[in-house]
């Protein structure tokens, strides 16, 4: 019979095992220690019509009916304004990250992993600086609509609060890292979007190391002690997690701003087009893959596709 004392001792060891991965990290974060005010030269302004500002081929409406019938001025008046749209659901996300990642500095049982929480809170922080200096000085903060970190139930023991948490976390992110990483390399874009991809790809980069390996330690050492139910129930809540990231990306919002009518509408057919369902599998490839691999979902999110 596995004992409160055996999960725990499973925990301490699962995180000790963390501990070469959290020094290499925070040393690797000292190094590349920046300050987000100096890092980047704002222009005074930038020509929406007229530039790049997300990779045309990642766009919400791509290979959709209605990107058909949309103009290169539109397309990128429309590619400004999912830019502005994917800044805003990354400062969304980074509050409830900041706040969640605070409240776990210091917690007794989660010393091992603190030094390296710090330099991710402080990051986080950082990033909000990028998106958020895009945003209030070009565009605008796009409200988020059904995006948080929070577990769906209103009591779930701690063990598993922090497993959502940091899995939540690292779904989000490598959906991001993904737009980050084509985007910083997409040579057609506005230096500044560029520079705010490939900066945010830099760092994330260390974090999904740590996710993935945190993510992964708390799942072996806690699973074994969690029934079938609340297994279940994780399972159903990662799923549910996948597809409302996803929905962020198609903003009714957005649609509005470019001059389509009935956005919502639009919204719901992007959203179940052809294209972008596969689209969404390709992103989401790397980690439903370690997700499955794993054994933490046993069956993709079949919503998001």
């Amino acid at each position: 019979m596995k004992t409160p004392h055996d999960h725990r001792a499973r925990l301490a060891e699962a995180l000790a095992s963390l501990g070469p991965t959290v020094s290499r990290l925070s040393h690797l974060s000292q190094r590349s220690y920046q300050n987000p005010y100096a890092a980047v030269e704002w222009p005074e302004k930038v020509r929406p019509e007229q530039e790049w500002f997300s990779t045309p081929e990642y766009l919400s409406l791509y290979g959709t009916e209605h990107w058909a019938h949309l103009g290169e001025r539109a397309r990128r008046r429309l590619a400004f304004h999912e830019a502005a749209n994917f800044y805003s659901l990354n400062i969304h996300g980074e509050k409830g990250l900041m706040r969640g990642l605070a409240e776990r500095l210091y917690r007794k049982d989660l010393l091992g992993v603190a030094e390296y929480l710090h330099h991710f809170l402080d990051e986080e922080n950082k990033h909000s600086v990028f998106f958020g200096g895009f945003c209030t000085r070009y565009a605008k903060v796009y409200r988020s609509r059904q995006f948080s970190f929070a577990p769906s139930r209103d009591v779930w023991p701690r063990d598993v609060e922090d497993f959502l948490f940091f899995a939540k976390t690292m779904v989000f992110e490598e959906i991001v890292d993904h737009y980050n990483w084509v985007q910083s390399r997409d040579t057609r874009l506005h230096p500044v979007a560029r520079f705010i991809n490939h900066n945010h790809h830099f760092e994330e980069s260390r974090h999904l190391v740590f996710g993935r390996r945190l993510v992964t330690a708390l799942w072996e050492a806690c699973a074994p002690s969690w029934d079938d139910t609340t297994v279940a129930e994780i399972r159903a809540h990662l799923r549910q997690h996948f597809t409302t990231s996803w929905r962020e990306y198609y903003n009714p919002d957005v649609y509005a701003d470019v001059g389509c009518a009935e956005p919502s509408e639009v919204a719901e057919r992007a959203w179940a087009a052809p294209a972008q369902r596969a689209h969404r599998r390709a992103v989401s490839r790397k980690v439903l893959a370690f997700l499955t691999s794993t054994g933490i979902l046993d069956k993709e999110p079949a919503d998001a596709f």
